[in-house]
């Protein structure tokens, strides 16, 4: 199974290796490139400033991480306009489809940025330049297949000719207007050459001569070539999305009814998931995806190997119907634990009033799988994505559960994507998310932001002060911003704007929110005074923040409103991030 995965920097390992593949490819595709072309692709990632445009590489990759194919997609917003750079397969997959899946995947980007067209260069097809009879056909398949998208050469213009004397490697340039039947201009054109000229080939071209190219367009509007391989000019077609990619990916928990503890005053009840999906089912929002297993060894990564086996094994060995709580605390003693199941509890336990049942470990498990499904789904398809879970996790650290959480499926989400960029984790509970905060205090590629009740008065109590800053190489990194008991909706949005200010100096490639909807006005577990339109407002600042996004669900106990205002979220996260209203 491929997936066409987008890498924007070269921090994490599997960026790294993916791009040691691409130019290990490059090397391969084209023998005669220059040394410091082939290095250029990861200083475009690590630098964009110094070119002038945003570098996004897009890869094809297998499962284990084979990368197949890629493409390099060049954003310059000054212009408003991108610019296709790179599209190969590797060596042996030329005609395998990879190369038209990776144009359909660019054209989309394209035009999820607005641009007002995507410009590219593709190889001549002139038998007076070229006299080798089977590159000459190898161009025209190329031209063939663009113009089946309505795309075609620019022409009249010297942009195809020779770099120096004799020179047969032209090209002619190509514009895809992306659906758009508006004429392109001479003025845009003609800046867009300057533009190409002067960052990707400023060492071969003086100013002088990218002046004499650029006024060599001269047709207001700029012609296109007529079609030379289909019978009539095909009409100019809008990007085909993926099924499923405009939406939201929704992953829900299906498993989670399995745990409900029904001891009075327990209020993490399984009702909680249909009253939510009875609200965003009224939207055409979401796409239903079903969880992947999650391996344990990415679990181990964030929860002690320990407390994972004990976890299981404790469960496994209760009758159904049966809850244990912690009666006692064995933390004086952390290298001689207990051996009696129900002593142990408090050894792993934070609180009294979370208990284990035969089949906590099962729905905790099935929330991580479902939250990491999410998290993987923005590697491929997607830019949004809902983890719909029950049990909630954020309150679960490294070796504890506590606070309704067993394993912290918004902490291993963010652990997944770490491998591949920078992650930022908002957490909007009316709680303190003490056990992603525990996870990763001495980390920096993981910032971690949260908003909620102020300590010691709210739950956890003990953490959540806005001087845990982070500890080590994690300095810096975590960010509380506490709130007392009686705020209005106007403090909360300012915090909020805040909040995701930290977050965009952090510059994540990804973003993670762990969602508590008890910040509503009258949830049994909260005080604050939000409805419904404040949770569209929330929504609408996190989603024009326009990153790769993952909503984790957390806690919100109010079953009378839980739904609307979660509906209500994503309405507005849906149009910060489409730039709708």
């Amino acid at each position: 199974m491929l997936r066409i995965r987008k890498v924007y920097d070269d921090i994490s390992a599997a960026n790294r290796d993916a791009i040691g593949q691409v130019l290990s490819i490059l090397q391969q595709q084209f023998p005669d490139s220059r040394p410091e072309d082939l290095d250029k692709i990861p200083r475009q990632l690590h630098d964009p400033m110094r070119y002038r445009y945003r570098t996004i590489l897009f890869v094809t990759e297998s499962a284990a991480g084979k990368v197949k194919g890629f493409a390099v997609l060049l954003h310059m917003p000054d212009l408003n306009i991108a610019y296709l750079e790179l599209i190969t397969a590797a060596p042996g997959k030329t005609g395998g489809g990879i190369g038209g899946v990776l144009y359909e995947r660019i054209r989309e980007e394209a035009t999820a940025l607005r641009v007002a067209g995507l410009f590219f260069e593709c190889s001549v097809d002139d038998p007076a330049v070229i006299d080798d009879p089977e590159l000459l056909k190898q161009n025209g398949r190329r031209l063939r297949f663009y113009e089946g998208y309505g795309v075609y050469p620019i022409i009249d213009n010297n942009y195809d000719t020779p770099v120096f004397p004799g020179d047969k490697d032209l090209y002619y340039l190509l514009y895809d207007p992306l659906g758009n039947e508006k004429p392109l201009s001479l003025d845009l054109t003609r800046n867009v050459v300057r533009a190409i000229l002067e960052r990707k080939y400023g060492d071969l071209f003086d100013r002088k001569r990218i002046e004499a190219i650029a006024a060599s367009f001269g047709d207001e509007p700029v012609l296109l070539r007529p079609p030379r391989y289909q019978r009539r000019r095909a009409k100019t077609t809008p990007p085909v999305m993926a099924a499923g990619r405009k939406n939201i990916a929704l992953i829900v928990n299906e498993g989670h009814n399995i745990h409900h503890v029904r001891d009075r005053g327990y209020m993490e009840a399984p009702v909680r998931i249909p009253v939510i999906m009875e609200e965003i089912d009224k939207t055409a929002l979401f796409t239903r995806i079903k969880p992947d297993k999650t391996p344990d060894r990415l679990l181990k990564r964030v929860h002690n190997s320990h407390f994972v086996d004990y976890l299981r094994r404790a469960c496994s060995l209760l009758p159904p119907g049966k809850s244990i709580y912690p009666i006692i605390f064995p933390i004086r003693n952390l290298q001689r634990p207990p051996k009696d199941i129900e002593l142990q509890v408090g050894y792993y336990c934070m609180d009294t009033f979370t208990p284990f049942n035969s089949n906590a470990y099962l729905a905790a498990r099935g929330a991580v799988d479902c939250a990491v499904t999410g998290a993987a789904v923005l590697l491929d398809d997607h830019r949004l994505a809902y983890a719909l879970v029950r049990p909630p996790g954020h309150h679960a650290e490294r070796r504890a559960f506590g606070g309704f959480c067993y394993f912290n499926s918004t902490a291993v989400a963010a652990e997944y994507l770490s491998d591949y960029g920078r992650v930022a984790v908002l957490d909007l509970d009316y709680h303190h998310g003490n056990g992603t905060q525990n996870i990763f205090y001495e980390r920096a590629d993981v910032l971690t932001v949260s908003i909620h009740g102020k300590p010691p008065t709210v739950y956890p109590h003990f953490a959540g002060f806005e001087d845990e800053k982070g500890e080590g190489a994690g300095e810096g990194y975590n960010i509380n911003l506490p709130l007392p008991e009686a705020i209005t909706p106007e403090r909360y949005h300012r915090t909020l704007a805040r909040a995701l200010k930290q977050i965009r100096a952090f510059a994540p490639t990804y973003l993670v929110v762990a969602l508590g909807l008890d910040t509503a006005k009258a949830d049994p577990t909260g005080t604050w005074p939000l409805r419904a339109e404040h949770f569209k407002e929330n929504g609408r600042m996190v989603g024009e923040m326009r990153l790769p996004t993952l909503i984790v669900q957390e806690g919100g106990y109010r079953t009378r409103t839980l739904g609307v205002n979660a509906r209500h979220f994503f309405e507005g996260l849906w149009a910060g991030h489409s730039g709708g209203k």
